[in-house]
């Protein structure tokens, strides 16, 4: 079969879930091939051949840390070459779309950007997009060149497939312009507990119904009963009520979680392009003409200071 390339989005050797949905897709249409780079690379082979990946290019150098995305994308240019895969995938993060498009335009190849799904075609993959606000899917492939493909997190399942991990190193050349753009500080995120918004399995989001910063309690309250990510929509972060990192729509982040709870959300389009391709919405509202409700799974025509107190009692009895 052939070899197909994905990229490891891992901090320090713990690959993250993404990765792992990514050795998936790949088992469809050929050989996963993964490249790890950075400060732990190798230490990422045993998780990647657990899951697939039938080799393991690594290359560690302190460029990867110290500088923006050139010199991931001189990396990756660099496996291409030497493996000559039937397609790239990277993880739909904003560094993996960038890194994407730069490695696009580097090879001469067409791109495909937020695939929620991938199958096996005639000569190219055919990733499934959500589009125009999610109101529309399409089945798209590249014509061009070597696909590169970035795929939303939670688009396919985390599936143990062993396979032999083969570790070798990468030979990669910087380029001049790898070290354009420096690193001069960081600032470690603040741990909330919670999983990240973007990979999150539950997401449970508020919006202009829960009326107040001090009212988010209730929010979060349910999504730490279920596990879950807390997410905002763009008139509660408007508002000061939430940060702006937690907002889901267009504007802010893209969630594809197994179970989407909107809770005082109106539906509009702009949060709907957001959450749209959620597995199972849910949602919680007094209006019963709230646009949320063409979208939704399931409905709960309520108000949300009832409504959700009550599920997350339910929830933690459940859970004993």
């Amino acid at each position: 079969m052939a070899e197909v390339l994905v990229f490891v989005d891992h901090v320090d050797g713990a690959v993250r879930k993404p990765t792992l949905e990514l050795l998936t897709l790949a088992r469809r249409i050929g050989d996963p091939v993964a490249v790890a780079l950075g400060n732990g690379a190798g230490d990422t082979a045993a998780a990647l051949a657990e899951h697939g990946a039938v080799k393991v290019l690594t290359h560690e150098a302190a460029e990867y840390a110290d500088y923006l995305v050139v010199p991931k994308v001189d990396a990756l240019q660099a496996a291409v070459e030497a493996v000559s895969p039937a397609a790239v995938l990277v993880p739909s993060s904003a560094e993996g779309k960038e890194i994407a498009a730069r490695l696009a335009l580097r090879i001469t190849s067409g791109i495909i950007t937020d695939a929620v799904d991938l199958e096996a075609g005639d000569g190219a993959p055919v990733a499934t997009q959500s589009v125009f606000a999610a109101s529309y899917t399409t089945k798209s492939t590249v014509t061009t060149g070597t696909p590169v493909i970035t795929v939303k997190p939670n688009s396919a399942p985390v599936e143990a497939a062993p396979a032999a991990g083969t570790v070798e190193a990468l030979a990669v050349s910087f380029s001049d312009t790898a070290t354009g753009t420096k690193v001069t500080s960081r600032t470690p995120r603040e741990a909330s507990g919670r999983p990240d918004l973007t990979e999150a399995a539950i997401v449970v989001s508020g919006g202009r119904g829960v009326n107040g910063a001090e009212n988010f309690s209730v929010i979060e309250a349910l999504a730490d009963s279920l596990g879950a990510a807390v997410g905002a929509s763009r008139a509660a972060v408007d508002a000061g009520w939430y940060p702006h990192s937690n907002q889901v729509g267009q504007t802010g982040k893209s969630v594809s979680p197994q179970l989407y709870i909107a809770s005082g959300i109106s539906g509009a389009i702009q949060h709907r392009a957001g959450m749209q391709t959620s597995k199972t919405i849910v949602a919680i509202n007094k209006d019963a003409e709230a646009p949320i409700f063409d979208l939704v799974d399931y409905g709960v025509v309520g108000d949300l200071f009832d409504v959700v107190p009550a599920l997350t009692d339910e929830v933690k009895t459940r859970k004993g």
